[in-house]
């Protein structure tokens, strides 16, 4: 697979720590929800940079397949992922789910769900879960 775009970003300190792009664009601190044994600081945390991504990507990839119908995606748009963490129930430490709402005012539910699941066989993030966790969409 040609590689079109590459970043770089590190963390220290795990879950509480702080974590950056090499380039400085995203900086955040990283804490600790209450719900996983943490003191609940404000801050940034997994869950929440995945549930961001997630949602910017199949947000591109759903206006990327609406471009190839000739279909637009009004500036509204919007996908909002919802992602949760915890006990593996097989005893094999932690797993996540993810849930995908995605709203395009303007257009025909039937067709707003139709290009969700092509944007779902093309979208990145789509395809780095597919077989590792169950992924649900819905249409607002």
């Amino acid at each position: 697979m040609p590689i079109l775009y590459r970043t770089k970003a590190s963390s220290t300190g795990g879950r509480a720590g702080h974590g950056a792009t090499e380039d400085g664009t995203v900086d955040v601190t990283l804490t600790l929800p209450k719900e996983l044994g943490g003191d609940g600081a404000p801050g940034a945390n997994p869950e929440k940079l995945f549930a961001i991504g997630y949602s910017a990507c199949f947000l591109g990839a759903l206006k990327f397949v609406a471009g190839q119908e000739k279909v637009k995606i009004p500036d509204d748009a919007k996908v909002t992922a919802t992602v949760g963490v915890g006990p593996r129930e097989d005893g094999g430490g932690f797993g996540i789910e993810a849930a995908l709402e995605v709203s395009v005012p303007g257009l025909d539910k039937a067709v707003v769900e139709d290009l969700v699941k092509k944007a779902h066989v093309v979208c990145p993030y789509s395809h780095a879960t597919r077989g590792n966790l169950d992924v649900k969409t819905t249409v607002a």
